[in-house]
């Protein structure tokens, strides 16, 4: 059962379809009636299939109706509507099977555990680059993978490495980790660069990195989440191909002009000319984001620890989701942008 048939729901529930497993998507009405209608179909530019085989429904109930069970629960809705969908949860909690988070943000393992159990609550994450062109059918850009972790080892419900196995015999292919927190704090930091940036100056991310200034607040805000890390004894991991065991200390170190060169390039060949995800949430007028989940994260975690770039890239990204502050104001203004950061770390 997957919850959320958005981008990375239809990409894991095709893909697990077409490999022969039986799966039941939840989603909006739009998506629902496409798969109904026409199946899930899966683009990689020179491929395309389509998994006929998923089941379609608009909600947990439709899902669990008749006394249906399944092995497993995949989450991949934003992380702004774990909270609805922790309600939905509540009340078939004895019925549900353990729960896969493939959510960006930190903070959503802590709240699904309250309701199932930690030893129910599987940590993940996903480095696959997908669109939506239509309602039902997504497109893979480039290959990535997925990344496991138990949130209590001791007590897990569903064995990693059989989970593991089956996402690879489905063409995902997936690691295990020892500790969840190094885990999604990890993609947290690829979720940051280059996201609320752009979203408050409606620029792409090759455009923010080919300012100076910019790239430079893009460095501090690492490194304010690296200083966060390391008071919380987390350790960054290689993930999504990217060795950040031995980027942090040289992003912690490095003259900024030399990281970034770096983070120019790694920017550039990856989603430069892509808006990012906090841009495209802004621009649907969806008044919210996921930048409490990320920026956000890292300005709560710590009192001790000096974050005005991720508090003003939060607070400000926030009132503008919010309607409170017109995005005209902080179009196309870094100058505005950084005389806030420089006022908030006085």
């Amino acid at each position: 059962m997957i919850i959320g048939a958005g981008a990375i729901g239809c990409l894991v529930g095709g893909r697990l379809a077409l490999a022969g497993q039986q799966v039941t998507l939840i989603g909006r009405p739009p998506v629902v009636e496409a798969i109904q209608a026409h199946g899930l179909t899966l683009s990689s530019g020179v491929q395309t299939h389509t998994a006929v085989t998923v089941e379609a429904v608009p909600s947990l109930a439709a899902a669990l109706a008749g006394g249906a069970s399944f092995d497993l629960a995949i989450l991949t809705v934003k992380a702004y509507d774990t909270a609805t969908v922790m309600a939905e949860l509540a009340p078939w909690r004895p019925h549900l099977p353990p729960l896969l988070t493939l959510q960006n943000g930190v903070g959503n393992e802590e709240r699904l555990a309250g309701i199932l159990g930690a030893g129910r609550v599987i940590a993940g994450a996903i480095t696959t680059p997908v669109t939506v062109t239509a309602p039902g059918v997504i497109e893979v850009t480039r290959r990535g993978r997925i990344a496991l972790a138990a949130v209590d080892p001791r007590a897990n419900a569903f064995p990693l490495l059989s989970l593991a196995a089956l996402f690879a015999a489905a063409g995902l292919p997936t690691r295990v980790y020892e500790d969840f927190r190094a885990l999604k704090w990890t993609k947290l930091l690829m979720n940051q660069l280059a996201n609320a940036t752009c979203a408050i100056l409606g620029w792409l991310p090759a455009q923010v990195m080919a300012d100076p200034r910019l790239a430079d607040l893009e460095i501090a805000a690492w490194r304010e989440t690296l200083a966060v890390m390391a008071a919380q004894r987390i350790r960054p991991v290689t993930l999504g191909g990217y060795p950040f065991p031995w980027l942090a200390p040289l992003i912690r170190t490095l003259p900024p002009a030399v990281i970034r060169l770096a983070l120019g390039r790694l920017v550039g060949g990856a989603r430069g000319g892509k808006a990012p995800s906090l841009y495209l949430d802004l621009a649907a007028g969806k008044g919210r984001t996921e930048v409490a989940y990320l920026n956000g994260a890292v300005a709560a975690a710590s009192a001790e620890i000096g974050t005005p770039v991720n508090r003003v890239l939060t607070e400000t990204l926030q009132a503008l989701s919010a309607g409170q502050t017109p995005w005209a104001q902080w179009r196309d203004q870094p100058a505005r942008l950084l005389q806030r950061v420089q006022e908030a770390r006085r």
